[in-house]
């Protein structure tokens, strides 16, 4: 009897621990739609495929929007700049556990015009909660186009998801296309980032906002295999006086990479104006996955990230 009631009580404690984890729409990446788009004949005319995660499904349009209500986004893009169509693709799918998972990688991608390759730039690999407000139209400020985060009020402890590293021994380079190229001095790696933020919007269409949660992770070293079902925690409050503090970890003001669609329809930058107690409650949160993590038109060639199954831990 006593062994019964033994074996009851670990399987109770099983369901609740799993009832705690909670996959996020489409986090388990096993759908997928799929976009074909034709560039400009004066870059080659070449009929292009990329991915984005959302059901499965074609879309022919040029500019995306999210499908099915997929809260994800990636850094793969068409852009239409002066008259000229072009993408870029950063993000792919590739095969996990007999299954699909996303794979980030950053590359350098060379535009050709009139078969002359002229311009280079680097392009890192970001999945992340939000939007792409396409067509881009500028290789300026290219964050103004993220539509960073989605609404959300929930408190999760940790970010999980199974994940694989392989760092490039390329050096870490500044390639914007307009300038020349600049080794940075410094090293790239792959990270995971989660903000909870409290937003408020004024009325003249500002967007301000206060952390609440915090998770930057920095992965520094390749995984020789699959790294299964590992969480990172998330933490609340002014984390500033922690001792696992970074700076890359503060808040985030003046340096244009989070932008927001305010009410008018407009994308604006979302400034943190401080940190919030930690039993605050979000209206937002961020959950981004990057190859690199320098900033834009800055890494390391060759450098890849693959995500699986992300949960959130309550």
């Amino acid at each position: 009897m006593k062994r019964l009631i033994l074996i009851a009580l670990v399987a109770l404690t099983t369901v609740n621990l799993q009832a705690q984890e909670e996959l996020m729409k489409f986090g388990d990446f096993e759908s997928w739609v799929t976009r074909t788009i034709t560039e400009s004949k004066i870059i080659g005319g070449k009929t292009k495929s990329m991915v984005e995660i959302g059901p499965n499904m074609k879309f022919d349009g040029k500019a995306y929007r999210n499908q099915g209500g997929s809260p994800w986004a990636t850094s793969n893009i068409y852009a239409h700049v002066k008259g000229v169509s072009k993408t870029n693709t950063s993000v792919y799918k590739d095969t996990h556990n007999g299954g699909t998972c996303v794979k980030l990688r950053t590359h350098v991608e060379g535009i050709k015009v009139l078969g002359l390759v002229n311009i280079y730039v680097i392009a890192a690999g970001s999945l992340f909660t939000g939007e792409m407000v396409e067509p881009i139209t500028s290789s300026s400020n290219p964050f103004r186009f993220l539509n960073l985060g989605i609404p959300f009020t929930r408190k999760p402890k940790a970010v999980k998801f199974d994940y694989k590293v392989a760092l490039s021994d390329s050096a870490n380079v500044r390639m914007t296309g307009f300038s020349r190229k600049k080794v940075m001095g410094t090293k790239d790696y792959c990270d995971v980032q989660c903000y909870l933020q409290k937003r408020w919007e004024d009325e003249d269409g500002n967007i301000h906002a206060l952390r609440v949660g915090t998770l930057v992770h920095r992965f520094t070293s390749t995984t020789k295999a699959w790294q299964e079902g590992k969480s990172f925690q998330i933490h609340y409050g002014d984390i500033t006086g922690e001792s696992f503090y970074r700076n890359y970890m503060g808040l985030l003001t003046g340096d244009g990479t989070i932008y927001a669609t305010n009410s008018k329809g407009k994308q604006v930058q979302v400034l943190e104006e401080g940190w919030a107690e930690a039993d605050a409650t979000p209206t937002h949160i961020i959950v981004k996955f990057n190859s690199s993590c320098g900033g834009a038109y800055i890494g390391s060639p060759g450098n890849t990230l693959w995500v699986d199954n992300v949960k959130l831990v309550y």
